[in-house]
């Protein structure tokens, strides 16, 4: 989120008053209840409840709190209240985060730092500039040298230059990068999507305002400049004169001018595909332009002549500058958008799209469909198949592209020994090594462990499994992927979980580090758990704050804050990066007796839940096994029974739970399956993903809006 992440399936995401549950939760919450008291009479059919009821009575004070934060003095005061925000998420148990990326053994013929090095957007796809050995997998030594030459270059002590050392070293460079991917993107319009299965594509081929480098240092892009007005609220940008639009052949179709950075912002909030939320309240006139009926003229984002952009902000806006290196900043060519059937307005927009004949804009069925500005050019894309890009030959900035040509080859993880014999012979570049998979007993077998393997950098991506509040799907159209249960179980399914000492025992009764296990092996089991949605250490405070008679120094870590808060609440979380922090036998046991005495006759046991799994994949089948393990042994099956679900194809996983259209077409009960990256440096590009009425992007995967 940065994107919407989706888990790749090869390799294997006074307080009192705050944070009291609402009254509409405790009205589908049954009061404790004697053993004989009568049982319930309940309905004979499950019928879905009301998104904004449940939203309200499980996390309204949550966005009580996001909406204190934003009228915060200074950043760090704003910080604390967004730290007592996650407490609350956390505390309320409709998630519990799961994993990061990286932290795996991995075997790589790639030089490290040689993609952007940024915590945020998505410029860390961009990959352009990737160094890769053409001659065999680099050692830990190896690594370890090139990564002192690029500290000291953080530091303006030295220049990165691995290219260089590698050829100095005994190494030819292949220009060709080649990895796989297993869901295609679903659209060539940058700005009608938000799913990184999409965006890391095509960030390869546009070009924003800005980019981050590898040095993690934000440099020019399509802007060679820019310049803030003394009150903080107008950017002004100066567009790159000769930058050019490109043809999928390469062919130069027109030059990038102003008004294309201008046509992008207004086909973004016109699309509504999930960026829009991002800069409702940041940018002048945009909530009057989605909500209001308010005109495009009154938009702060104008091109002021070809290569002058102005942007006019609501209010200063510390982190704004790192929210431009996300897609919902991209252009677009206005004339090109245009001749392909293109329309600015809402209404307008929606009935071009009706008419598929017309509007033929950014089809993923055909890369000429689109025009690109940046590094690469997309020249194929079968979505069962292959996707390739080839370097754009009238790219503004040559001395940056490393590699002729990327591309993804189909491969949802079926024949994994296929697959490492292929990273082996130098087909891929590396890949990670995993128990579930054989890569890395295969690794071990034949020496490359020995060799070559390093553990990869973990990321501020967080993965994490949700639970559904308010189930509105038991199968796929399809008839795939369908629940076992019946109608009694479902309702007393959605009332345990409405129940949040249901939520949390099911919470701390999740093995984390066991299921992880089955994938990395014991003795990385813990390396990537994340036990907060936001990187805990992502921001800090740049002064002292003092938040209700409590004062944080200058200094202090986000994810510290988040800590103090659970702890006043009582809550066990422990929120550090790197151990089981939500694994607690006790509490859960604790939780559940609390729940049943909550409960009372309303339900009847075990609660039936239902987790659906991707089949073909060693790893998810041996992560599905230990989750269910894990909660029926701490919890008692008699009490709470796991429903494992298979889904037979990538199409049908991903149709569950990442790319349901809302949160009533999730067919789960609990889903690990998406995560969010951060889009900018600022923490409310986490936490505001679970806000309601629809606001909030991630809620669907909490099964509401």
């Amino acid at each position: 989120m940065k994107k919407l992440t989706v888990i790749m399936l090869i390799l294997a995401v006074a307080l009192t008053s705050v944070f009291a549950q609402g009254a509409a939760e405790a009205q589908k919450t049954a009061p404790a209840a004697a053993p004989a008291q009568a049982p319930v009479t309940k309905p004979s059919t499950y019928v879905r409840g009301d998104d904004e009821q449940i939203y309200a009575s499980v996390l309204g004070g949550y966005e009580e709190l996001l909406d204190k934060a934003k009228a915060a003095a200074n950043d760090s005061e704003r910080f604390v209240i967004y730290a007592q925000a996650e407490a609350f998420l956390l505390d309320a148990a409709v998630m519990v985060p799961n994993t990061t990326q990286g932290g795996a053994y991995t075997i790589s013929r790639i030089a490290p730092r040689t993609v952007p090095y940024v915590q945020w957007g998505n410029d860390d796809d961009r990959w352009k500039g990737t160094i890769i050995s053409g001659d065999t997998f680099l050692t830990p030594a190896e690594r370890a040298e090139l990564l002192d030459i690029w500290a000291q270059a953080v530091k303006g002590e030295a220049v990165y230059d691995p290219e260089a050392w590698l050829i100095a070293h005994g190494h030819t460079i292949n220009r060709d990068y080649k990895t796989t991917f297993s869901t295609a993107p679903v659209t060539l319009d940058t700005l009608n999507t938000s799913s990184q299965s999409d965006t890391e594509i095509l960030v390869n081929c546009t070009d924003n305002l800005v980019q981050y480098n590898n040095l993690g240092q934000m440099i020019p892009a399509l802007a060679e400049s820019w310049s803030v007005s003394d009150d903080g609220l107008t950017y002004t940008f100066n567009i790159r004169k000769g930058a050019t639009w490109s043809t999928s052949e390469g062919a130069v179709y027109a030059e990038v001018k102003a008004k294309d950075f201008e046509a992008g912002f207004h086909h973004m909030l016109d699309a509504q595909a999930g960026l829009e939320w991002l800069v409702d309240g940041v940018i002048v006139g945009v909530s009057e332009y989605l909500y209001g009926g308010g005109k495009w003229d009154a938009v702060g984002y104008k091109a002021v002549d070809d290569y002058t952009l102005q942007i006019t902000l609501c209010a200063p806006t510390s982190y704004f500058m790192t929210m431009l290196t996300y897609s919902c900043f991209a252009p677009i060519c206005e004339s090109f958008y245009l001749a392909h059937g293109g329309v600015f307005g809402i209404e307008e927009y929606a009935a071009a799209i009706a008419d598929t004949n017309a509007y033929t804009y950014g089809k993923s069925t055909d890369v000429s469909s689109q025009v690109y500005n940046g590094a690469f050019l997309l020249q194929q894309l079968n979505d069962a198949s292959i996707i390739k890009v080839v370097k754009n030959p009238n790219y503004y900035d040559p001395a940056s592209q490393k590699i002729d040509s990327i591309t993804w080859i189909y491969d949802n993880g079926e024949n994994m020994a296929q697959f490492y014999k292929d990273v082996c012979d130098g087909v891929y570049a590396g890949c990670g090594l995993t128990e579930a998979s054989g890569t890395l007993a295969w690794a071990k077998e034949d020496g490359n462990f020995g060799k070559y393997h390093y553990i990869s950098d973990t990321t501020s991506t967080t993965y994490f499994k949700g639970l559904n509040l308010n189930r509105g799907t038991f199968a796929l159209a399809s008839g795939a992927c369908a629940t076992s249960k019946t109608e009694e179980q479902k309702i007393d399914t959605e009332t345990a979980m409405m129940n949040k000492n249901f939520r949390k025992a099911i919470c701390f009764a999740f093995d984390k580090a066991t299921m992880n296990a089955t994938s990395r092996g014991a003795d990385l089991a813990t390396t990537n758990l994340r036990n907060m949605y936001t990187h805990p250490e992502f921001v800090q405070l740049a002064e002292d704050v003092t938040v209700d008679g409590k004062t944080f120094v200058a200094g202090t870590m986000y994810g510290e804050i988040v800590q103090y808060y659970l702890d006043q609440m009582g809550c066990p979380v422990i929120v550090k990066d790197g151990v089981d922090g939500w694994f607690n036998p006790e509490a859960a046991k604790a939780a559940l007796a609390e729940a049943k005495k909550e409960l009372g006759n309303s339900v009847n046991w075990p609660i039936v839940i239902d987790d659906v799994y991707y089949g073909p994949s060693a790893s998810q089948v041996a992560q599905a096994n230990a989750y269910k393990q894990a909660i029926e042994s701490v919890l008692g099956a008699e009490n709470v029974t796991v429903n494992l679900i298979e889904a037979t194809t990538s199409a049908d996983f991903y149709a569950c739970g990442y790319r349901a259209s809302n949160g009533e077409a999730g067919n789960f009960d609990v889903f690990y399956g998406s995560g969010w990256g951060p889009d900018f440096g600022d923490p409310c590009t986490y936490l505001d993903t679970f806000r309601g009425n629809g606001a909030g992007y991630m809620t669907k995967v909490i099964g509401l809006f």
